[in-house]
C-alpha cells in the first residue's frame, strides 16, 4: 500500500493518542522537591535584590545625583535634602542667597552653635548627566563633584549618632549653592553669625587630605580699536591684532611658584573679536584664568606689567580672587594630596582648622563621563568619621609607662581602648556590607551560603 500524506497524518494522530509524551517539569515543580533552605535575614534579602537601596550612603547618593542641580538651579535638590534631614531628626534652617536659591544649615536639637562643621556644595557644572550605576562605579553629573561628599558626610554623621559617639552641639552640616561659579553661597554663609573650631570641606580629593590648593585670579583682556573697510586697513585700528600681541605676552609669562603647590598656571580660555571678515575689528576680548601658586600680589603685578605698552589694551579683574590656601592635613591614617583647583575654603571666614577631603578624583569631575567608585563612597564615610573624631578629640601621645615612670590616666586609657573596639566592629560591619554590595554574582552566592550556615 502506498503511503500517502493523508495516511501518514492519520498514523501519527493514532500514535500520539495512544502514547502520551512525558511532561517537562517546570521550575516551580522542581522547587517543590528541593530541600528547604534556612530563611535569610531581611537585610541580606534586600542586598541580593537591590544593592544600592540596601546601602544608606549609596541610596542617598543616588537620590542626590538623580536630581539636576546645575549652578543657579539648585532648589530641587535643596528641597529634597530639607525633607531628608528633617525626617532624620535634624533641625534644618534655610538661608536665602538670591531668588529661590537657598543654603541649608542642619544640626541636632536646638543648639545651632557646634564645635565642628561639615560642608560641601549642592550645585554642579552643566550639562546634567543622568544617574547610571554599574558593578562598582556610579556615573552622572555631581556623582563625584560634590554629591559624593554630601552623601558620605550625612551618612558619617548618622552612623556616629547611632553609636552615641556624638551628641547635640558636636557637629553641624552646611550645604551651599554657587560654588562652581562665584562662591556666592559660602560667602552668604558668613552672615549666619556662627563660628566653628573645625570645618571639614567636601571636595573630590581621592579620599586623601589636601595639604593645600592653588588660588584663583580671573580677568578679561579688553582691546579697543577702530572699524574700517578691510581694503583700507590704514583707516582703522585692528583690535584683534592688539589682543593677539597682549595674549602672546601673557602666554609666555613666568609666574611665581611654590615649593608646596608647584607652578602657577595661566589659561586663555576664550577669545572673541570682530564682526566680519571684510571689516577691521573695532573690539576684541579674551577671558583668562590663573591658578595662583605663589604670592598673589606679585602675580598680579607681573600680569599688569606684561601688557604695558600694548596700545588699546585694558585688563578687567573679577572680584573672585584669592591666593594659595594652606590646609590642616597632619592626621594619622590619611595620605595627602596637592590640589590645583579652587574651593569654597577661602570664602568661609574664621580662624577655624580647615580640612579638605572627599571621594572621587577631580580628573573626572567635570567631564562627560563623571563618575565615582562605590568603594570610594564607603571609604569616605569612614574617612569623615575619623576626621570628626579628630576634630572633637585630637589625638595626643600617651607617655609610656616603664617601671613606674611617666603619667598614665587609667580611666582615659580604658575609654580609648573601648572606643577602638567599637570602631573596629563598625569597620567590620561596613566591610561585610561592601563585600555583599560589590561582590560578583558567584562570590556573592558563596558569601550568602556561608552566612546561612553560620545562622
Amino acid at each position: 500500500m502506498k503511503l500517502t500524506p493523508v495516511l501518514l497524518a492519520c498514523a501519527l494522530s493514532a500514535s500520539t493518542s495512544a502514547y502520551q509524551l512525558p511532561q517537562i517539569p517546570t521550575l516551580s515543580n522542581l522547587a517543590s522537591h528541593l530541600p528547604s533552605l534556612p530563611k535569610l535575614p531581611g537585610f541580606l534579602k534586600t542586598l541580593t535584590t537591590d544593592s544600592i537601596s540596601a546601602s544608606p550612603v549609596l541610596s542617598l547618593h543616588r537620590s542626590l545625583v538623580q536630581i539636576p542641580s546645575v549652578t543657579g538651579e539648585e532648589r530641587p535638590v535643596a528641597d529634597f535634602l530639607t525633607t531628608y534631614l528633617t525626617s532624620h531628626n535634624f533641625t534644618v534652617e534655610s538661608q536665602v542667597v538670591s531668588g529661590d536659591r537657598i543654603n541649608l544649615y542642619a544640626y541636632l536639637g536646638t543648639n545651632r552653635t557646634t564645635h565642628t562643621l561639615l560642608t560641601s556644595h549642592i550645585d554642579t557644572v552643566p550639562p546634567f548627566i543622568p544617574y547610571r550605576a554599574s558593578h562598582g562605579t556610579i556615573y552622572g553629573r555631581g556623582s563625584n563633584d560634590a554629591k559624593g561628599s554630601v552623601a558620605a558626610m550625612i551618612t558619617a554623621v548618622q552612623e556616629l549618632l547611632a553609636s552615641s559617639t556624638i551628641k547635640e552641639g558636636d557637629v553641624s552640616l552646611l550645604f551651599v549653592v554657587g560654588e562652581e561659579f562665584d562662591g556666592v553661597g559660602m560667602k552668604a554663609a558668613n552672615d549666619l553669625g556662627l563660628k566653628w573650631n573645625t570645618v571639614i570641606f567636601g571636595e573630590p580629593t581621592e579620599n586623601k587630605l589636601a595639604v593645600g590648593h592653588k588660588g584663583i585670579m580671573l580677568f578679561h583682556v579688553l582691546s579697543s580699536g577702530k572699524a574700517s573697510h578691510s581694503g583700507y586697513p590704514q583707516l582703522g585700528i585692528n583690535a584683534n591684532s592688539q589682543l593677539i600681541q597682549a595674549l602672546a605676552r601673557l602666554d609666555a609669562l613666568e609666574l611665581p611658584e611654590s615649593d608646596l603647590l608647584g607652578p602657577s598656571t595661566l589659561n586663555i580660555g576664550r577669545i572673541d573679536g570682530g564682526v566680519a571678515v571684510n571689516v577691521i575689528p573695532a573690539h576684541a576680548n579674551a577671558s583668562v584664568a590663573v591658578r595662583v601658586a605663589g604670592d598673589l600680589d606679585e602675580t598680579l603685578s607681573k600680569i599688569k606689567d606684561a601688557v604695558k605698552g600694548v596700545p588699546g589694551i585694558e585688563l578687567k579683574f573679577l572680584s573672585q580672587m584669592y591666593g594659595p590656601v594652606e590646609l590642616d592635613h597632619e592626621v594619622e591614617g590619611f595620605d595627602t594630596i596637592v590640589c590645583a583647583y579652587g574651593t569654597d575654603v577661602p570664602n568661609l571666614k574664621g580662624d577655624h582648622r580647615k580640612f579638605l577631603y572627599g571621594p572621587g578624583s577631580i580628573l573626572t569631575a567635570h567631564g562627560d563621563n563623571e563618575y565615582v567608585l562605590k568603594s570610594d563612597l564607603f571609604d569616605a564615610v569612614n574617612g569623615y568619621k575619623a576626621l570628626i573624631k579628630e576634630a572633637l578629640w585630637p589625638k595626643k601621645l600617651v607617655p609610656a609607662v616603664v617601671e613606674g615612670e611617666g603619667v598614665f590616666n587609667v580611666g582615659e586609657r580604658i575609654e580609648e581602648v573601648k572606643n577602638a573596639v567599637v570602631d573596629k566592629v563598625a569597620e567590620k560591619v561596613a566591610e561585610m556590607e561592601r563585600i555583599v554590595v560589590m561582590a560578583p554574582k558567584k562570590a556573592k552566592g558563596r558569601f550568602l551560603k556561608e552566612v546561612e550556615e553560620d545562622l
